[in-house]
């Protein structure tokens, strides 16, 4: 009840910021499959694998819109909790656990990655790119995807003081993961180095999961070692998120 109650306070405060956000959540898909999947499309004649292009990259976008969502919802907010709004502080006062704070938190950056993901799906519907009655199975993917990349981050937030820190985070992790893990063409098109690299990152394997479901063909891998592998950045991650935590409030 105490994540509960957390959550609460962040929606709250999101009902006052919400605007703010719909640029990013619903217009920035249309633009997205305007540009890339009609625009660059149209130069890819014979698709991928002989999928269109347009219905190849759909999955990709809409994992990699899960991934930078989290990202910046585990990012900044969180650094602001501890360093200058000292919210979490506050929280942990009141007859709250560190498990309280840390999951209503997590809770709120995975709302915000699936209300994100939905609005990508739903245009990407509008664009007929989806073809597989397992496409829905995307917003449970993204929620994995989300958690998976959102607690390592909030645990890396909640270790430091400055945010330049955060903007160096984006230019060697999110902006290389977005260019290279599947998103606008295949791995298998990379150096070794770089594909093995791209197979480490979880957007990788949320990509191929999402593929497989929007498209309705097998995964490049094995689905279930898709799924346990980004399991285990959820477990490492709120096991490094709730030491932090713990180490910053009641230390």
């Amino acid at each position: 009840m105490g994540s509960l109650a957390v959550l609460e306070y962040h929606l709250v405060g999101y009902r006052r910021t919400w605007r703010g956000s719909v640029f990013s959540s619903f217009l920035l898909p249309l633009l997205t499959m305007l540009s890339f999947g009609v625009g660059v499309g149209a130069y890819v004649d014979s698709g991928i694998g002989g999928v269109p292009y347009l219905d190849w990259i759909v999955p990709g976008l809409i994992a990699s819109t899960a991934l930078q969502v989290a990202m910046g919802e585990a990012t900044w907010p969180v650094l602001s909790g501890f360093q200058w709004v000292k919210t979490y502080f506050s929280q942990i006062a009141a007859p709250l656990r560190v498990v309280d704070v840390l999951g209503g938190q997590l809770g709120f950056v995975l709302l915000r990655v699936l209300v994100s993901s939905a609005a990508f799906l739903a245009v990407a519907a509008a664009f007929g790119a989806l073809h597989s009655a397992w496409a829905p199975v995307t917003l449970l993917l993204v929620l994995l995807i989300g958690a998976a990349v959102a607690l390592p981050t909030i645990a890396f937030s909640a270790s430091i003081t400055s945010d330049s820190y955060l903007a160096l985070l984006f230019r060697v992790a999110v902006i290389p993961m977005t260019l290279f893990a599947g998103v606008f063409f295949p791995v298998e098109s990379l150096p070794p180095v770089l594909r093995w690299l791209a197979y480490l990152s979880p957007l990788w394997h949320g990509v191929d999961l999402c593929r497989s479901a929007t498209l309705g063909v097998a995964p490049a891998w094995s689905a279930t070692g898709h799924l346990l592998y980004l399991a285990v950045w959820v477990a490492l991650g709120w096991l490094l998120a709730h030491a932090r935590f713990r180490r910053r409030l009641l230390d």
